[in-house]
């Protein structure tokens, strides 16, 4: 069984992307600290209802994405700041909460497709990807501009995209990169029109 602590965010991560996180809340950096010792990940979920400080009474997605700790530095603030990547997708089966209040559960991973090649048909897709990475939080995060697969390309637009919440959701559960892409579409031409 895959056991993973939770991190509830207002924000839906994908993998490959880099998500910059400012950390302290004493179960976080518990967390963290464990992670860090043993080499392991925690879930991001998409919270639903409710704050991600210091709440014990939360809703969040079923469908998340593993996160890594890339790079971490204590801040001018005196707080931790961390950059996670994500890595995994995975569908919480049960969750509990500990006695400090983090959120733990267990996790089937998602399979992923094989890595497919970018076809004449996502130019323009990939022509958007590469306006996006030219933003400089963009760049602060080191997310690539050009990517060489479908399977990138539809995660990186997902998190990238000034979507809704429930939009990166749906396209987080979406298990066929062309199908990711082809939704992708879509809603990039609802927000144009």
């Amino acid at each position: 069984m895959n056991r993973l602590p939770l991190f509830p965010l207002k924000t839906v991560l994908f993998p490959g992307a880099r998500l910059s996180l400012q950390i302290f809340e004493a179960r976080y950096l518990d967390m963290l600290s464990a992670c860090l010792r043993e080499d392991a990940g925690f879930g991001v979920v998409g919270l639903l209802q409710g704050e991600e400080v210091a709440s014990s009474s939360l809703q969040f997605a079923a469908v998340g994405c593993e996160a890594r700790i890339v790079d971490f530095e204590r801040r001018d603030n005196g707080l931790l700041g961390i950059t996670v990547q994500g890595q995994r997708r995975f569908i919480v089966r049960e969750h509990s909460m500990a006695a400090n209040h983090l959120h733990q559960a267990t996790v089937d991973w998602l399979t992923e497709e094989a890595p497919s090649p970018l076809q004449v048909e996502h130019t323009e897709l990939a022509a958007i990807l590469l306006a996006l990475a030219e933003h400089p939080s963009v760049q602060e995060l080191g997310m690539p501009g050009v990517v060489g697969d479908q399977q990138a390309l539809s995660y990186a637009l997902a998190y990238l995209l000034p979507l809704e919440q429930e939009h990166k959701l749906e396209l987080l559960t979406i298990s066929s990169a062309r199908a990711r892409l082809a939704r992708i579409e879509e809603l990039v031409a609802w927000m144009q029109s």
